[in-house]
């Protein structure tokens, strides 16, 4: 990235774990390459991520329910063509990108794509071997762009961003669900967490989403002293702000754990048919906060599946809930 006006097209459409993962390294990238123009295109409830952001960085929001069809990713890439960008990252890596990435290639521009090494996976669900980290992965594409990348990045908040609700000084967070099922520690074993750490004197916030998430921890909350459900409550701007007082948060392999890190806030997080050398541990996270039980069939996906293989779930059902509550309490 030679030119004298350096401009780089970032493209991240999803999930809201992965594009959280990559706001790390893109404002890292933009504060050590301040004479770079970075515009990072994501989707519209994606880009409210990129709080404060440094001053050379701008997210385009692109919905691509507004570009379907035959004359629907024309418009968009005339739309990213007007951007006039000297390079694409793309952090991605799917069809659409590669769409993109062919059309400015054409076009003479450099485009670098993020390496999944798809190879890897399969050989780390035979072997158990740790893969790259899609945060080291993601600090190479812009590497190859001939960018300095360093992770530099603490939080995304400053001190003029305020709670939505005051929260006490011993405060854990605790976050039980993901996507898949054999991602997601047993409820009744999370139910009973919180009421370990609320005997023990925490103040216990459980974050979940609107709908039946928020059903069930309402419930919680209800039967447990000390424990209290902000699950729907608020803006994903207020609730980051609400994780950045947590002391620690406790989270499945999910976005919550990444969302938790972009405010530099501890997170254990809780691994089943997943494991840390999948490549998906969050930024700026001890690996002692990682909890996994070590089973010989663990990892058994990479991304997660809709139930256990073997049926019988022990990666998760082997963290028993005493310890996990004296992990968090520990910290």
């Amino acid at each position: 990235m030679k030119n004298s006006h350096p401009h780089l097209l970032v493209l991240r459409f999803s999930a809201l774990g992965d594009v959280a993962m990559t706001l790390p390294v893109v404002y890292s990238a933009a504060m050590l390459n301040p004479e770079v123009r970075f515009s990072v295109v994501t989707r519209p409830f994606f880009a409210r991520l990129f709080i404060n952001a440094p001053e050379n960085v701008k997210v385009v929001a692109v919905n691509p329910a507004d570009y379907k069809g035959v004359a629907g990713l024309p418009r968009l890439l005339k739309r990213l063509r007007r951007l006039r960008p000297t390079a694409v990252a793309d952090l991605h890596n799917v069809l659409r990108t590669w769409v993109i990435d062919n059309y400015f290639r054409m076009r003479g521009v450099k485009v670098v794509m993020v390496d999944k090494k798809r190879a890897g996976r399969s050989r780390a669900l035979r072997t158990g071997s740790r893969q790259q980290s899609f945060i080291d992965r993601y600090c190479d594409v812009f590497r190859r762009l001939g960018l300095d990348c360093r992770p530099m990045f603490k939080s995304i908040l400053t001190s003029a961003d305020r709670s939505p609700i005051d929260v006490d000084g011993h405060a854990i967070g605790l976050a039980p669900f993901a996507r898949y099922m054999n991602k997601t520690y047993p409820p009744e074993m999370m139910r009973e967490v919180a009421e370990i750490l609320c005997r023990r004197g925490a103040k216990v916030y459980l974050f979940g989403a609107r709908g039946e998430e928020a059903e069930v921890l309402s419930k919680w909350a209800e039967s447990i002293n000390g424990c209290t459900s902000v699950a729907g409550r608020f803006t994903i701007e207020e609730e980051l702000a609400l994780m950045s007082k947590m002391r620690v948060i406790c989270s499945m392999d999910s976005a919550n754990q990444h969302l938790a890190s972009l405010v530099g806030t501890p997170v254990v997080t809780l691994w089943g048919s997943t494991t840390p050398e999948c490549g998906f541990t969050p930024y700026g996270q001890r690996e002692e906060l990682s909890m996994v039980a070590r089973l010989e069939c663990q990892p058994c996906s990479v991304a997660g599946k809709p139930e256990c293989p073997l049926g019988h779930f022990n990666c998760m059902k082997g963290l028993k809930a005493e310890s996990v509550a004296e992990k968090l309490l520990s910290i």
